[in-house]
């Protein structure tokens, strides 16, 4: 069993086929949506479930706890919590539940959540652990994985980008690989090195279908000439960025500049076929706060092995 909290959908969506996922998730479009594509979901506040109802179960554990509070776009008080974060973090390592009184004490009352999957971690001891957030949540990461190497595992830290794994999209996360049955390492790019595939551009992924230029060259004025940029964060800043460049006059008959929920789904790397619930607002919600699937998928295969392509002399001997 994967134990799977602050579930959304994007992890659920990168999965194998045929994983015995749990998904907790408190939000009720999010669980709606979760529940149409085929995914086990348990609607609840992830902070007061019980843990011994999957003890011995457990194969894996994911968590990608809410970063508003660490975001660039919000107030940043979550950063001003860190050392409370870090104290409950290293109290539920050694099993004291300090999360009330920490989180009683912090200026945004959602830093706590970045401690919660610890709490589970201890209790579970999960084969192998997913953890994912915003790039300024790398140093709480790495104090799990260092606390996860104290239990036992092999585990592993860092800032990737999605593009790097075929998104068409920069969008950069901290993510966190651990595993007590093998080497766990942050994932090798798939996608803009030497042999690789090109990067994907945004305007290819939802539909300007502008001809590929050379790469953007850039005035002092900060003005692209020669065509657009290769990819953007899917934003509709974003998006604005391209007006009266060529991709913008190349779009063919595309004229709105706020992503659509189809477009904001393909630039997250989701299947055509999904069907995001809820009303406008809140499914460009559960689309702009999910895990990519594409780096989602690399992730897991760092940390399990599972889907690895085999060296081509082992791929024979099999």
């Amino acid at each position: 069993m994967i134990v799977h909290g602050f579930a959304g959908i994007g992890w659920s969506e990168a999965l194998p086929p045929g994983s015995n996922e749990i998904g907790l998730e408190l939000d009720p479009a999010a669980c709606r949506t979760r529940h149409a594509a085929g995914h086990k979901t348990i609607r609840c506040d992830v902070t007061q479930y019980p843990t011994w109802v999957f003890k011995g179960r457990t194969d894996g554990g994911i968590w990608s706890p809410p970063c508003p509070g660490f975001n660039k776009s919000g107030l940043k008080l979550g950063l001003q919590d860190l050392p409370l974060v870090h104290q409950a973090i290293e109290d539920l390592s050694r099993g004291r539940d300090t999360r009330a009184a920490i989180g009683a004490a912090c200026r945004d009352q959602r830093s706590i959540l970045t401690a919660e999957p610890m709490r589970w971690m201890y209790d579970l001891m999960p084969e192998w652990i997913c953890m994912e957030q915003v790039p300024s949540v790398l140093p709480v990461w790495e104090q799990y994985a260092g606390i996860l190497r104290r239990f036992g595992y092999s585990a592993s830290a860092g800032v990737v980008d999605a593009a790097d794994y075929g998104l068409g999209q920069n969008r950069k996360r901290a993510v966190l690989v651990a595993s007590r049955a093998r080497e766990a390492l942050l994932p090798a790019p798939t996608h803009g090195g030497l042999g690789q595939p090109p990067h994907i551009a945004m305007a290819d992924v939802i539909g300007w279908g502008y001809t590929r230029r050379p790469a953007p060259s850039v005035t002092g004025g900060g003005t692209y000439t020669g065509g657009a940029e290769p990819f953007g964060n899917g934003t509709r800043q974003a998006m604005k960025r391209h007006h009266g460049t060529d991709a913008w006059r190349d779009r063919h008959g595309v004229h709105h500049l706020r992503p659509t929920i189809a477009e904001c789904a393909a630039l997250q790397g989701f299947r055509p076929d999904l069907v995001f619930h809820g009303n406008a607002g809140q499914q460009h919600m559960t689309v702009g706060n999910a895990v990519p699937p594409p780096l989602a998928a690399a992730v897991v295969r760092a940390a399990t092995g599972i889907g690895e392509q085999q060296p081509d002399s082992l791929a024979a001997a099999a």
